[in-house]
């Protein structure tokens, strides 16, 4: 089994200045292509430690993916060290140069000298096209696999995938497929408890779990003599994993919660109307930045003081005087509210203590109550969320959608 060796390169980076995000997306992408990680390095812009690193990484793996220092400015050195590591010079690729000519023409922008340092790659290596200035390089050395990526993430993220398919062939023989499974509602370590030996490593098809902003992503890995089997084993084991987890399951590949929900409200010919307070416009903006979004979403109230509330839901005053603006009484009448306004089908409402000033001993900081409306009766949650506001607002966000899918069905 191949594997690889990740990295970073930047002074802000071990600074701290700036977080090394790539490393872990690299890290799990790497791994859903059968190419596991077994090192990673950090260092500073400085030509001879960039060798040194690359060395380090070259005898603990066979693919070393780099990432950083491939900009126009004087701290970008990636391209002259891979050169030095590869023992030849930098030339001038003229389909790279034409092509940051014509990046900066079609910005009616003059292309500053500096740029020019861009279209130089080392001898006998491949580039891979950015739709930034900085392209990408590919080469090979003593049956290693070099590949240098730009710093910036999300340039990083598109670049990579581009290369996926020359990994894949430089792994092996064996065809790597990856499906993925979304999952909200539970944490973790209940999920894994519950898939069992489904997670045990070793297996093939092998599943790895990641979570990001509480939300639970299954990577199935699977790998056979072609790619039809592969997949073919993927939906085998992605079955199987549904059967256990159920309703814990709200989609597949990239899928969002919002796009999820979205998909529900548009084959059900349904609308939402949202009215939010300590979210702030959150689960409004996650329902809107899906194409379409008009077909179904009908208005949204920010509505985050008590006299908002009270003028803009009807929600009544002595309701909030009595149990507070942050209780389960006032969501459901902004739901209401929201709902009989807008003449939607399903209204959500959002009330909470985002934090980090605001609570009390009977209403701490975290605490959240989430409605959702709709003709024949309402769902309600009390939620505690303890990590911050932002975690607080966003979980809150995801909550509130995931009430709605399952309202759905």
């Amino acid at each position: 089994m191949k594997q690889a060796s990740i990295v970073t390169i930047g002074n802000e980076i071990l600074a701290g200045l700036t977080v090394d995000t790539n490393a872990a997306f690299l890290a799990i992408e790497l791994q859903n292509i059968g190419i596991p990680v077994v090192s990673s390095y950090t260092v500073g812009d400085e030509i001879d430690a960039i060798v040194q690193k690359l060395n380090l990484a070259s005898s603990d793996a066979d693919v070393i993916v780099v990432t950083g220092g491939l900009g126009p400015t004087d701290d970008d050195i990636t391209r002259q060290a891979f050169a030095k590591f590869l023992g030849v010079e930098l030339e001038l690729r003229e389909e790279i140069f034409q092509r940051l000519i014509d990046f900066f023409k079609s910005r009616n922008i003059p292309m500053p000298e500096k740029n020019k340092v861009q279209a130089y790659i080392p001898s006998g290596a491949e580039y891979i096209p950015n739709v930034g200035t900085a392209p990408g390089i590919i080469a090979r050395n003593e049956g290693k696999m070099l590949i240098a990526l730009p710093g910036v993430p999300w340039e990083a993220d598109k670049m990579f995938k581009f290369v996926i398919p020359e990994l894949k062939e430089f792994a092996g023989t064996q065809a790597i497929e990856v499906c993925r499974l979304k999952c909200f509602g539970l944490g973790e370590s209940v999920i894994a408890e519950m898939l069992g030996d489904k997670m045990l490593r070793g297996r093939n098809p092998l599943v790895n779990c990641t979570v990001h902003d509480g939300i639970i992503t299954l990577h199935i890995v699977a790998s056979a003599e072609n790619s039809e089997k592969a997949i073919q084993k993927c939906r085998e084991e992605e079955k199987k994993l549904r059967e256990v987890l159920g309703d814990l399951v709200y989609g597949s590949g990239d899928e969002t919660l919002a796009e999820a929900v979205s998909k529900k409200l548009a084959l059900q010919g349904k609308t939402i109307a949202t009215a939010e307070s300590c979210t702030g416009g959150l689960l409004s903006k996650m329902l809107t930045d899906i194409s379409g979004s008009s077909n179904y979403f009908n208005y949204g109230w920010i509505t985050y003081s008590n006299k908002a509330k009270i003028t803009q839901l009807d929600v009544p005053a002595d309701l909030i005087e009595q149990y507070g603006a942050v209780s389960e009484q006032v969501a459901k009448e902004m739901a209401q509210g929201a709902r009989k306004k807008s003449g939607a089908d399903f209204a959500i409402a959002i009330t909470g203590i985002a934090g980090p000033t605001g609570g009390s001993e009977q209403k701490p900081v975290g605490l959240v109550y989430i409605c959702v409306d709709y003709d024949g009766g309402c769902d309600v949650k009390q939620c505690f969320f303890t990590f911050g506001r932002e975690f607080t607002r966003l979980r809150a966000a995801h909550t509130a959608l995931n009430m709605l899918r399952q309202r759905l069905g």
